[in-house]
């Protein structure tokens, strides 16, 4: 997902030929995680369900919903349609088992619920705006508050303790409204571009601009957090701090069209390029990690 939205915001900086590199990527990492969840699905079918209850699971629809934009991006709407099918596909499967384990106090990887809800709004409202469909731009609006009242509830019951200790995924509390911000301003076009809708685009514009400040004030924090406990090894869940990196530069770009603020996307064409810094140190940890000779020794 991570790699996905950084593609996703170098093709919107119009670094078209790296964007697909990281695309290239990301779909073979997607193909590779799925092939490992259907081989533990056979091997033991009772314990990969009883593992798929935590909010962490939910990536895999944020994931092929994020993966389904950027093909929208390509012109490729066959394969975005299918993306957003097997995603809604997920989601219905997933969030159930998710819902029936759910535990407080929140943490960061609790986030993942209104992330996973808004990457559903966000693509669909892509594909209303591509086929000019009023009844999924509505569908769209729909996805996009039902995830900002799960962030709402999320945040209530999070455990803000988690901004020192986190190892990675307490930056998701930024990135799902950064990704909010994404849904809403593509709503926003969607509404533009269809006469039913129109009335709401203004409304969806200004929504876009107050998600993005709201999503931006989250910055000082986890930059601060950073700062005050350093976290230097490497743990899997710094992907997902390169997720709302990625995102805030997106969300930038989006916004600053739809509300015609030219300095947001100054700062987009700037934040993309580190969020690229972030994606390729996190990439160079893992690397180093597993190349290291304790790491070799462990499994050994």
């Amino acid at each position: 997902m991570a790699t996905s939205i950084v593609s996703i915001g170098l093709s919107l900086d119009g670094h078209e030929s790296f964007s697909r590199v990281l695309l290239a990527a990301a779909f073979v990492l997607w193909l590779g995680l799925a092939a490992i969840a259907v081989d533990q699905f056979l091997e033991a079918r009772l314990e990969f369900l009883n593992a798929v209850g935590t909010p962490a699971v939910l990536t895999v629809v944020a994931d092929t919903a994020v993966l389904g934009s950027r093909l929208v991006l390509l012109g490729w709407l066959r394969l975005a349609e299918m993306s957003l099918g097997l995603a809604l596909a997920l989601a219905a499967l997933l969030f159930p088992r998710v819902l029936r384990r759910w535990s407080l106090p929140t943490v960061g990887v609790s986030f993942m619920v209104p992330v996973s809800i808004e990457s559903l709004a966000a693509l669909v409202a892509e594909a209303a705006l591509a086929e000019r469909q009023t009844l999924l731009a509505v569908a769209a609006a729909a996805l996009l508050l039902a995830g900002l009242a799960t962030y709402a509830f999320v945040l209530s019951t999070f455990d803000f303790h988690q901004l020192l200790t986190g190892r990675g995924d307490h930056w998701i509390a930024g990135g799902a409204l950064a990704i909010a911000t994404f849904a809403c301003a593509r709503t926003a076009q969607a509404a533009a571009a269809l006469p039913p809708l129109n009335g709401l685009s203004d409304v969806l514009s200004n929504g876009s601009l107050a998600l993005w400040v709201a999503s931006a004030l989250w910055l000082p924090v986890l930059i601060a957090s950073e700062l005050r406990s350093t976290r230097t090894a490497y743990d899997i869940r710094r992907w997902s701090t390169v997720f709302p990196f990625g995102m805030y530069a997106v969300c930038s770009f989006v916004t600053g069209r739809v509300a015609e603020i030219g300095w947001l996307a100054t700062f987009a064409r700037v934040w993309v390029w580190v969020a690229v810094a972030v994606w390729l140190a996190v990439v160079l940890e893992l690397i180093f990690r597993e190349h290291s000779p304790h790491a070799s020794h462990r499994r050994g």
